[in-house]
């Protein structure tokens, strides 16, 4: 079954554009907080760097979840759109000090701390405003997970966060330092992950460091693991909403939390990727040597996944019913690399059919660029149509 779209609506707007279902995404956002409501102390931030159109931002804002941002530009953008200071995370191994002097200004929840050397910047700064800045410690935990090696981040080798050997001496550096608050620590092992596993292996991380620190009569008051989990984009139909019940049940069952601490997610991919498409029409219909070519008028300019990650999203010519053909789907970009999809089967398509590029919700809008000195695609929101 193809997704629902307002193909008539549709017809009016220039291509290419993103399209999200806000439907779609209010389901989501229920999901999430019934599945994380049955768990006492978890707090939900969304992870503004997976898709930061204002519109989509209102709407994840007025489900009550928080932010994470990794740039000032992002922390900008949330308090905009109605997140308040108060549940917004800032991490970002390259913090700049007009970034840091943002977050102080404005008296976010904490910063999420990758660097000693970070560190001891934050805590200048803060002196100088007479400010305490809260802080929490990213630390790399050494954990693999089953995804793309671009989108991995807590290996040992990653450029993310700080080393557990160098864990102590970080957290006794910042409970001296004047204008520092320690809150807790902070994790994320990577992006896309489906197997529950990887999560599991970062729960028994997260244990022994624990077990450690209370060793040293260290108390942490928050653990932050990041987000992570993936969507289907084989099924964007058929699975539109992840499997959030067990994503938090995992963490419930295999996290030893102590009394009173939080347990903060930085979910972002999994909370927009399948309520948005990108809806693009085909140029020409090229007949090659060997096969044929659907010539759209999007690019990877629109969208970098596939060229970038190898990322596969479902295609649908939503304007055809016709019997399946096999197509390569590729953009006008002056790169080989400007494939969607090879060899893909679509119903017979024409010039000028619209062709959706499903779950394009996440890095989809965000990542777009001007290359070719292109226009950046406009996102619309159903409430728009």
């Amino acid at each position: 079954m193809k997704g629902c779209f307002p193909i008539e609506q549709f017809n009016h707007i220039e291509t290419p554009f993103y399209y999200y279902d806000t439907a779609l995404l209010r389901s989501t956002l229920q999901a999430i907080n019934k599945e994380a409501g049955r768990h006492e102390n978890f707090v939900v931030h969304y992870a503004i760097k997976a898709n930061a159109n204002p519109k989509i931002l209102n709407v994840i804002s007025l489900a009550g979840l928080g932010a994470d941002c990794v740039s000032g530009g992002e922390i900008r953008a949330a308090l905009s759109t109605g997140f308040p200071a108060s549940k917004v995370v800032y991490a970002g191994v390259g913090k700049s000090d007009w970034e840091i002097n943002l977050g102080l200004d404005k008296d976010i929840f904490c910063f999420n701390v990758e660097s000693k050397a970070e560190l001891e910047v934050i805590n200048e700064l803060a002196g100088r405003k007479d400010k305490t800045a809260k802080i929490c410690l990213r630390i790399n935990p050494d954990v693999g997970a089953h995804t793309h090696a671009n989108i991995t981040t807590g290996l040992a080798e990653d450029k993310f966060g700080i080393a557990m050997s160098d864990m102590d001496q970080v957290i006794e550096a910042a409970n001296k330092m004047g204008n520092i608050q320690f809150l807790g620590l902070h994790f994320h092992i990577g992006s896309q992950i489906l197997e529950m596993d990887d999560f599991v292996a970062l729960c028994n991380r997260i244990n022994e460091i624990q077990n450690h620190l209370e060793r040293h009569h260290i108390k942490v008051e928050n653990i932050n693991v990041g987000g992570g989990l993936g969507v289907d984009y084989i099924h964007p139909n058929r699975v539109p909403i992840p499997d959030f019940k067990t994503y938090f049940n995992t963490y419930a069952r295999h996290l030893k939390l102590r009394d009173g601490q939080k347990l903060h997610f930085e979910l972002g991919r999994a909370v927009v990727a399948q309520c948005g498409s990108l809806v693009t029409r085909s140029l020409y219909i090229k007949q090659g040597t060997h096969k044929q070519f659907v010539i759209v008028d999007a690019g990877m300019t629109d969208l970098i996944r596939p060229a970038l990650y190898q990322a596969y999203h479902k295609i649908e010519n939503i304007s055809s019913e016709e019997p399946t053909e096999t197509y390569d789907v590729v953009g006008p970009i002056c790169e080989s690399s400007d494939v969607f999809a090879k060899a893909i089967d679509l119903n017979k398509s024409h010039r000028g059919d619209l062709i959706a590029i499903r779950s394009a919700g996440a890095y989809g809008e965000i990542m777009a660029s001007q290359y070719n000195c292109r226009k950046i695609p406009t996102g619309y929101i159903t409430e728009d149509l």
